[in-house]
């Protein structure tokens, strides 16, 4: 069993080591630059997107971060990261947000759109301040993604979190920060984010 990994250390790659390490994967990291090897030809027949972070696991691509991380639960399933059948609904549903209205939000908050009221019904996710109160609802009452355990739903919620709540693209709500730091206390959170520490400082 062979597992490749394709990652830039200053990208959502780290989601996906964060979630490799959680799932205590062995893995032959592949590094790649955004403006040369990322979008070669090599690159480009394993994600013709040519974005990072992308994994081969014995011949089967997944790319997408939140895609790789329930791959991951599935295919390490000794790690207990999948969702058992009562997790499932909140398992999906959460992250599936995060992937989806939670990251236009922030996106397009970013980038200086913003949507009209009389727009908002045309727009997956309403507008940005639905979407947070969606996530500081959920977390004022619950640990995780699903309810007391965590699982890997929590890596690719949680990376959300804990970088919009670093960097100012989500607000510091006291439910947020709490859940940041739960997970930033993990010991695989902090071993895969020693890795991507190492390989930036070495490239600067």
């Amino acid at each position: 069993m062979t597992l490749k990994f394709y990652t830039n250390p200053m990208s959502r790659g780290q989601i996906a080591r964060w979630a490799l390490h959680e799932a205590g994967a062995d893995y032959d990291q592949v590094l790649l630059e955004y403006d040369s090897t990322m979008k070669a030809a090599a690159y480009l027949a394993v994600n013709p997107m040519g974005k990072v972070p992308a994994i081969d696991h014995d011949g089967k691509i997944v790319t997408e971060g939140a895609a790789i991380c329930a791959y991951l639960a599935d295919a390490f399933p000794d790690a207990g990261l999948a969702p058992t059948a009562d997790e499932r609904a909140d398992y999906y549903r959460w992250l599936f947000f995060a992937a989806g209205p939670l990251e236009s939000a922030i996106t397009n908050r970013s980038m200086g759109f913003e949507v009209e009221p009389d727009k908002e019904k045309t727009v997956g996710y309403g507008n940005y301040d639905q979407v947070v109160e969606a996530l500081d609802s959920k977390f004022l009452t619950d640990d995780y993604v699903c309810g007391a355990r965590f699982t890997m739903a929590d890596v690719y919620v949680g990376a959300q979190l804990i970088w919009g709540t670093q960097f100012g693209t989500l607000p510091g709500r006291d439910s947020f920060l709490a859940y940041a730091k739960r997970l930033t206390d993990r010991d695989a959170y902090k071993s895969a984010k020693a890795v991507d520490d190492g390989l930036i400082a070495a490239i600067g």
